[in-house]
């Protein structure tokens, strides 16, 4: 075996046994005068492919049976003399178990009993890509990937199901795969529908020549009442050359061609309409693909290219949202008319909330008409979007995982969501102070523990975490306050200034806005006596750091969406609002993704910092820190 035959040896031993076998045999031979596959010692190569094998059931009777007399002797040799190698499988295995046992006390049962799961599993994620990914995908994804990598030890694969020119991009590709690595999933292979564009072709010829399937160039209108009332295309018995002509034409992209399609003869009638002859192959001559180019007019629907490229590729079960349930017959039928490998199936519920909708078309809708900022606006069900929100990685595939992969429908609500997130973030964000800038209220100290001067101490920026670090506070003779807090107050009235000690109000202005007042420390008050305990900063001894505070709410009006409600009667015409605050000198030093909580304000995510603004786009405000805040699970948006 050359040198990049070896470094991809690994992958190709983690399917099942009949996909591993011709790989088995070609180790097998080489390692017939070898120790090691590559050199006199454990390398890369020998770790990743050891390791592969250990975590294969199928390939694992193969080697037991001492089949393969010397990729045996070069398993059992590596696991005598690196026992190391055999822990770190053993730790894997039962960190496994241990978040099977963690999403099952949650109350997610991942108990599935897959078929011939013994075999080797092989699961894979297939979105389209065009648009991001939303948290419905990212369900579908984390579980591919738990089924996949964590419960059968097997692999989990990345399809793009690039089979629509008009709808897909480069940018969407890309994204899908750095909101994949964003969330920890890290998938075998990287592979598009595309790649098999010629094989899909093979396939249709096929179903065709079998006479299982005709062109038909019924206007659409048409179609869907004959589909819809179980009357048969007036096309459905053309003869085997007469499709296989048109379907050159489509090929082609000629005018006759243009006007057809292909559709598989399934049923006329039969009760589940997906049943009901689908459409197998369409013409787009409108827009070049974006990897194929103009080599191709006519492309696979989704319907026929997942069966199809699923048995090809080699996977094993194909977890789907319930959605695709009415389709399942429709897959089975592909499989079994073209004699492919079989493929189990496993349907999921999909991931609903409130208020909210994953349609890409719909959300497209939003970002192109500027309702947005764009497909990470904070306001958006992507992962970027929650992500940008303030949603850890952690927290998210925590959150998914123990949903389980049940198929109840039920529709969520997001306080759900945010409850996990918060029990993430609050042991370890630091604490901080902001005030609102609109009319900031200056205070004067007075009383025999006043500083003179300015004095900066170190304080803990959480006061229960030690290891988050400290943060310099400062203490003067004069402060500042919140207006809201300021009007709040009672001449003579005891509070305690948080972080610092008590003070007795002494002269409050009768004005309104109230531009200054006085206060008396008492430090040595007691807190727990005080109604009224407020956030404040020195008005000495740093600069205030100017901040933006945003808040969210939701897209829309209604619970839910249904199919015919018009998207723009229900657009929430008040989705974000701002107020500008000055903060701690800790927050100018904050960079972007920092999560923080602001002393009575809540938890804010930054989205970006001082030193984050390129010349010039700071507009007449200049740099300030842009803070985005983030729901806790009470009655977050």
């Amino acid at each position: 075996m050359k040198n990049d035959e070896l470094q991809t040896v690994a992958a190709s031993l983690g399917g099942d046994f009949r996909s591993i076998e011709p790989h088995l045999r070609s180790v097998d031979k080489h390692l017939t005068l070898r120790t090691y596959l590559d050199g006199f010692a454990l390398g890369p190569n020998d770790t990743k492919a050891w390791q592969s094998l250990r975590a294969n059931k199928a390939a694992m009777g193969f080697i037991r049976k001492n089949t393969l007399a010397n990729l045996s002797r070069w398993f059992t040799y590596i696991e005598q003399v690196h026992p190391e190698l055999g822990e770190e499988a053993k730790a894997a295995d039962a960190a496994g178990k241990a978040k099977i046992v963690a999403a099952s006390k949650a109350g997610a049962n991942y108990n599935l009993a897959l078929q011939d799961a013994d075999k080797g599993v092989v699961t894979r994620f297939l979105p389209e890509p065009s648009g991001y990914l939303h948290i419905g995908h990212a369900k579908a994804a984390l579980l591919s990937d738990y089924f996949g990598h964590v419960a059968y030890k097997g692999q989990m694969r990345l399809r793009l199901d690039d089979t629509n020119p008009s709808k897909e991009k480069q940018e969407y590709q890309d994204a899908i795969v750095e909101d994949l690595a964003l969330m920890g999933i890290k998938p075998d292979s990287l592979t598009y529908t595309s790649d098999y564009f010629d094989y899909l072709y093979d396939m249709c010829i096929k179903l065709i020549k079998m006479d299982k399937a005709y062109a038909d160039d019924t206007d659409q209108e048409t179609m869907r009442d004959e589909r819809m009332h179980g009357r048969a295309s007036k096309r459905r018995e053309r003869t085997v050359e007469e499709n296989l002509r048109i379907f050159d034409e489509m090929k082609k992209g000629s005018e006759e061609g243009l006007a057809n399609c292909i559709r598989a003869k399934l049923s006329v009638d039969n009760p589940n309409k997906a049943m009901r002859d689908p459409v197998i192959y369409r013409c787009n001559v409108e827009q070049p693909h974006h990897r194929t180019g103009r080599k191709w007019n006519m492309y696979p629907m989704y319907d026929f290219a997942c069966p199809v490229v699923d048995s090809h590729e080699g996977v094993t079960h194909a977890l789907r949202s319930t959605e695709y349930t009415d389709r399942n017959p429709q897959y089975q039928w592909f499989i079994d008319t073209l004699s492919l490998r079989q493929v189990h199936m496993w349907d999921f519920s999909r991931l609903n909330f409130i208020k909210t909708f994953l349609s890409k078309r719909k959300l497209a809708k939003l970002v192109d008409s500027g309702k947005v900022w764009g497909w990470d606006d904070p306001r958006m069900p992507t992962i970027r979007g929650v992500r940008r929100r303030g949603m850890t990685v952690a927290a998210l595939r925590d959150f998914i995982i123990k949903q389980g992969p049940s198929r109840n429908i039920v529709s969520m609500d997001w306080t759900t969501f945010w409850a996990a997130n918060k029990k993430e973030i609050d042991p370890i964000a630091p604490r901080h102070t902001a005030l609102l800038k609109k009319d900031l209220v200056k205070v004067d100290l007075s009383g025999s523990e006043t500083p003179s001067g300015v004095v900066a101490e170190d304080r803990p920026k959480h006061p229960k975490n030690p290891d988050v670090g400290t943060k310099q506070v400062y203490f003067s003779p004069q402060i500042y306050l919140d207006q809201a807090d300021a009007k709040s107050f009672k001449s003579g009235e005891e509070i305690t200034l948080m972080g610092w000690g008590n003070a007795f109000v002494r002269d409050v202005p009768a004005t309104d806005p109230i531009p200054s007042l006085k206060l008396e420390l008492n430090l040595k008050g007691d807190f727990k006596s005080t109604e009224k305990k407020v956030t404040w900063l020195s008005a000495q001894g740093f600069d205030l750091v100017p901040a933006e505070l945003w808040e969210f709410d939701y897209l829309i009006t209604k619970d839910k969406l249904e199919e015919e409600d018009n998207l723009e009667d229900f657009l929430n015409p008040n989705t974000a609002s701002m107020e500008e605050a000055v903060c701690d000198a800790g927050v100018g030093k904050l960079k972007k993704d920092d999560i923080i909580q602001l002393e009575r304000r809540g938890f804010f995510r930054v989205d970006k910092g001082l030193g984050d603004w390129a010349e010039g786009d700071a507009g007449e405000k200049g740099p300030r820190v842009v803070l985005f805040g983030i729901p806790t699970g009470k009655g977050g948006k």
